[in-house]
């Protein structure tokens, strides 16, 4: 499965998805992750459990440069070390006290984590560009077949009579997430109509699923 192993590069959601001072939660095959950009404007992976009690860092908030937890407020900084604790203002946390981070690439309006350490840059989609992102409720296999194609080396489907669109997939734990693309140089009739066809296919897709779990 493409973006799915070690050293590779793993799309967990648009650029546009992510303003600064925002967190939210993503996922790639080694596990979840809190997605996260500083004000700023870096965005960061990071494991999404907080060391001290295990709350899920993407419940928690972005101040400066930091990813606040939002239980006891513990703040980690970009390369993952604990850099406060409310409870001791006056203490500067060891060095053992951190998150595993993993490197984000923010490319052609694409959020991509890497997953290990892949040899290459996250590929260059060329003439398409990102419109929306959706999550759908199936396995890739079931997005396939409501598409009528299958999935490329780039995690790409382009729909065969409408090559204009293309989806870019990436498993999740018990779903998948589509980015929604189309060629750079569509107008806004053409936009509106790739996000209804993309609805359209998410909800045959979704009931190709129910029927195979029947």
């Amino acid at each position: 499965m493409p973006f799915d192993g070690i050293g590779s590069w793993a799309p967990v959601a648009l650029s546009s998805d992510l303003p600064p001072g925002t967190v939210i939660p993503a996922w790639t095959s080694v596990g979840p992750i809190a997605l996260w950009r500083s004000q700023s404007g870096r965005a960061t992976a990071s494991s999404d459990r907080c060391p001290h009690r295990g709350m899920r860092l993407s419940h928690g908030f972005v101040r400066g440069e930091a990813l606040s937890c939002i239980y006891h407020g513990w703040s980690y900084s970009l390369s993952g070390g604990c850099i406060r604790i409310p409870a001791h203002p006056d203490l500067v946390p060891p060095e053992t006290i951190r998150v595993a981070v993993q490197q984000v690439e923010d490319a052609g309006g694409i959020l991509w984590v890497a997953v290990g350490q892949p040899a290459t840059q996250p590929p260059q989609l060329g003439e398409f560009t990102p419109l929306r992102s959706l999550t759908v409720e199936t396995d890739v296999a079931a997005i396939e077949a409501a598409a009528g194609a299958e999935i490329d080396a780039n995690s790409l489907i382009r729909l065969p009579e409408l090559p204009w669109i293309a989806l870019l997939l990436a498993p999740q734990e018990k779903h998948t997430l589509i980015l929604l693309m189309i060629e750079t140089d569509r107008g806004p009739a053409d936009r509106l109509a790739a996000s209804r066809i993309v609805e359209s296919l998410r909800r045959a897709a979704e009931e190709r699923q129910k029927e195979s779990a029947r």
